[in-house]
């Protein structure tokens, strides 16, 4: 499993509309495209001194996966451009993770 991580930032005054932007367009685009070996996403956000601090971390089950999202380059960012219009800077490229340990509380018995 592989960790696909992209930052973006936006002033306080353009958090909110990113943050719809993302959830309302972005993320149901992406599950739409029906990826084969997507696992899911997370949006993070969190607010700085001077600006809002968005995080997205998708899980794919493999750089090939990655790539039928992204093409070839599987580095490069995927921003739309209406989020693109509300953010002040981002990730040029992401950045892929090997997920070594993933496990959730609910997972424990005892």
């Amino acid at each position: 499993m592989i960790s696909r991580i992209w930052y973006g930032y936006t002033t306080a005054d353009n958090a909110d509309s990113y943050q719809t932007i993302v959830t309302d367009e972005v993320i149901p685009d992406i599950l739409a495209m029906k990826i084969p070996g997507f696992e899911k996403i997370e949006l993070f956000r969190r607010d700085r001194d001077t600006e809002v601090e968005f995080i997205t971390i998708m899980w794919f089950r493999d750089i090939d996966s990655i790539r039928a999202f992204t093409g070839e380059d599987f580095e490069l960012s995927h921003v739309p451009p209406r989020a693109r219009e509300v953010l002040s800077r981002f990730d040029e490229r992401a950045q892929h993770y090997d997920i070594l340990l993933a496990e959730n509380a609910a997972d424990e018995t005892g």
